[in-house]
Formats: structure tokens, sequence, C-alpha cells
């Protein structure tokens, strides 16, 4: 958070705003746990819990917006407080295009189940991915509510390995669908799961950028690993 102010509401507000998109965060962390759940488990009983939660995450969003808002016409906030406040409104549009992910998966999930039951595909790689995503999405709003831009890089520098494990699965799927033309279209489910997994990953990258904006006032969105890591050491 932003150095204390003189006025004492106005870090209420800031403080307030923060366990906001903290309590965000942890929500979009259970979707994702129970998209795994049915990833790893087939456990179709959490389809329906995670398709509800996102109305939650879907109202929360534009609640959260709305009071960035107005804490910037209140208080038309200068330097890192105003970065606070845009760093805020990114991350949580973040975090619910995460839990867009989440729910895309087990709908998918739900899918493959109704018409490829008979079928099976090696999906070792996705789990591993999907563990990894959920983990450094974790770490993400751990370094937003430290301000900590030394962690942040270290999660873009880890998301990498879930860029890994994406094409090592295309690269086994390709084998797959050569090999048995029926697993085709199984296939192509778990590709367009792998892919929401990998998006959860860059979400919570975006994140971890975002930390750095606010700290350090550099915006790093498209720079490279090694600027990113100079800026968020401040070097």
């Amino acid at each position: 958070m932003s150095d204390k102010h003189l006025s004492s509401k106005f870090d209420a507000d800031l403080n307030l705003l923060s366990s906001r998109l903290l309590e965000m965060g942890g929500l979009v962390e259970s979707q994702i746990a129970y998209a795994l759940e049915v990833l790893n488990e087939f456990d179709l009983a959490l389809v329906d819990q995670v398709l509800e939660g996102e109305h939650r995450l879907n109202a929360m969003e534009i609640e959260i917006d709305e009071e960035v808002s107005n804490i910037i016409a209140r208080r038309q906030p200068a330097a890192r407080d105003l970065r606070l406040l845009v760093g805020t409104s990114k991350c949580i549009t973040n975090l619910e295009r995460a839990g867009d992910e989440a729910r895309k998966i087990v709908k998918r999930m739900r899918r493959i189940h109704e018409n490829s039951a008979t079928l099976t595909v090696n999906i070792a790689e996705i789990k591993v991915s999907g563990e990894m995503a959920l983990h450094i999405l974790r770490r993400a709003l751990d370094a937003f509510a430290r301000m900590d831009t030394v962690a942040a890089a270290r999660i873009v520098r880890d998301d990498e390995a879930i860029d890994n494990e994406f094409r090592a699965f295309v690269r086994k799927l390709v084998t797959y669908m050569t090999e048995d033309p029926r697993t085709i279209s199984i296939g192509l489910d778990y590709l367009f799961i792998a892919k929401a997994i990998e998006r959860i990953g860059d979400h919570a990258t975006n994140i971890a950028e975002f930390v750095v904006y606010v700290v350090k006032g550099a915006d790093v969105r498209h720079v490279s690993r090694e600027q990113l890591e100079r800026d968020a050491l401040g070097s």
C-alpha cells in the first residue's frame, strides 16, 4: 500500500480497496482450484459451482472498479497513489478474465464427459501447468498485497515454465491425433483447456507486472524479462 496520508479516510479507502481486490483474488483462486479438481478427478458436481461463482466475480469487478473511479474523483490522487488505483483496476480485470478461463475449463470438461467418455488422452502436462498457474496467481496476489517487486519479477520468469508445458502438450497431442484420428475431437477439447490454463498464467503475470508499475512507476508490460527485472530491482 501507499504511504500514510494526512487524511486517515483516504488511507481507509485505499486499505478497503486492497482488501476487496484480495477478496476477489481469493474467489478466483477457488474457481481455478475447482476447475483443476474437475480436470483431475472428473468431479462434474463442481461445474455448477464454478459457473455460479463466475456471476459473483463479474459483480465484484464492477463494484471495485466503481469504487476506484469514486476515489479518483473525490481525492484526485497523484504519483504512486494514482498508479495504485490504476493498477488495482487493471488487476481486477485480469482476475475476472482468469475466472473466465476457469469457467471455460469446466464447461469443456463437461463436454468431454458427454461426448468422449470412451477415449483417453494423457494430459500430464496440462495437470502440471494447471498447478503452476494456480501457484503463480497466489504469489502474484501476495506480491500485490506486499508491493514486493522482487517477488513480482520472479513470477514473470516462472510463467515461462507454464508456456513450456503447453508447448510440450501440443507436440504430444499432434502425435496422438496423427496416430489415431478418433482422438482428434477430444484432443482439441484438451487443447482448449491447455490454452485456458496458459492464459491464467498470463493473467497472473500481468498482475505481477502492475506491482512493478505501482512501486517503480515503470510500465513493463512489453519489455524483455531482463529489463523487467532491472526495473523491479531499481537498477
